[in-house]
């Protein structure tokens, strides 16, 4: 059994640069690797290219890292909830590759697979496709999309060990398991590391081979994107 822990968040975070290519997990709010994003703050790298389905609010998640412009670049399917994201978008700041959510999905679980590209039937016969081959297939017209290239991959999870056995909860389990394994590191924070054994393997949903270095996480706010409450009768 090869030990994947590491002892805290900056060791799991060594060998990040200016420039990489970084893939983070989460949707909105929900399941995003809260320590590993506050130490790339931290680390003041820059020129980053961030693949993650937004990029989170204001003033948490990547919105901090937008805040202090380390990032170049955003592949997202989404920029709804954070002003600063559009105002870098719009003023040309930032540049921001926009992608259906299904394909940056598959794109994703491609590089984890090793597949260097796939065919999908979003995106065609709009600008999603213009300049990429296309190819029919059963009478129905596809765009090809290429596996994406990351030099890291930070995912949260629940539960793990120090096998890199991951367990996601709730509805953490939206990116985070797609990006284990598609880029030549996958760093894993989690809520509780638990010894080896532990876990129950019918209940693992990510094996440890796709985990290069996992580390519990000291902190998390969880919070909430978007609060809904009923009126008091």
């Amino acid at each position: 059994m090869i030990n994947k822990k590491v002892d805290n968040v900056q060791a799991a975070l060594e060998g990040v640069k200016d420039n990489m290519t970084l893939m983070l997990g989460g949707f909105g709010l929900c399941g995003i690797p809260e320590n590993a994003i506050a130490e790339l703050v931290k680390l003041n790298v820059s020129g980053l290219t961030c693949i993650s389905n937004n990029a989170g609010v204001d003033n948490f998640g990547l919105g901090l890292l937008l805040q202090k412009h380390q990032i170049k670049k955003m592949v997202s399917s989404y920029v709804g909830e954070n002003d600063e994201f559009e105002r870098q978008m719009l003023s040309g700041e930032l540049d921001v590759e926009l992608i259906p959510q299904g394909t940056l999905a598959e794109r994703c679980r491609a590089a984890q697979a090793g597949f260097p590209a796939i065919y999908t039937p979003a995106g065609y016969g709009t600008e999603v496709a213009e300049g990429k081959e296309t190819r029919e297939f059963d009478g129905k017209m596809y765009v090809l999309e290429h596996a994406f290239k990351s030099d890291f991959a930070f995912v949260k999870a629940w539960k793990g060990d120090a096998a890199g056995n991951l367990i996601f909860k709730g509805t953490s389990r939206n990116f985070n398991p797609n990006m284990c394994g598609a880029a030549k590191i996958t760093v894993a924070e989690v809520e509780e590391l638990v010894p080896v054994g532990t876990l129950d393997p019918n209940q693992i949903h990510i094996p440890g081979i796709f985990v290069q270095r996992i580390f519990q996480g000291e902190v998390y706010e969880k919070r909430i994107e978007q609060r809904t409450v009923r009126q008091r009768n």
